[in-house]
């Protein structure tokens, strides 16, 4: 029965990441403030210590977070390009 318990909150906290790492952007801003939020009306932490926890929560986890900062794009056409100029010089 432990084990059952034990099984279950792990598979909840990896569809729970699962589900935070996918949201769009605004929406994870919007629940890490809400989460930040909560923390410090229950005086788990400070003001200060709220903003840092909301920012650090709202940040994208890396490349294709939906964060439309461009550098995915950008990096991916250099990429491409560094590739097609060397193809050009070997020849």
């Amino acid at each position: 029965m432990t084990q059952e318990i034990i099984v279950g909150l792990i598979v909840a906290l990896a569809a729970f990441y699962a589900l935070w790492r996918w949201m769009p952007a605004n929406w994870r801003r919007a629940a890490a403030g809400k989460v930040a939020a909560g923390t410090q009306r229950a005086g788990l932490v400070d003001a200060q210590r709220a903003q840092q926890l909301a920012a650090s929560l709202s940040k994208a986890s890396g490349c294709g977070a939906c964060d439309s900062c461009g550098s995915c794009g950008s990096a991916g056409r250099k990429a491409q390009a560094d590739v097609q100029t060397a193809a050009t010089h070997s020849r």
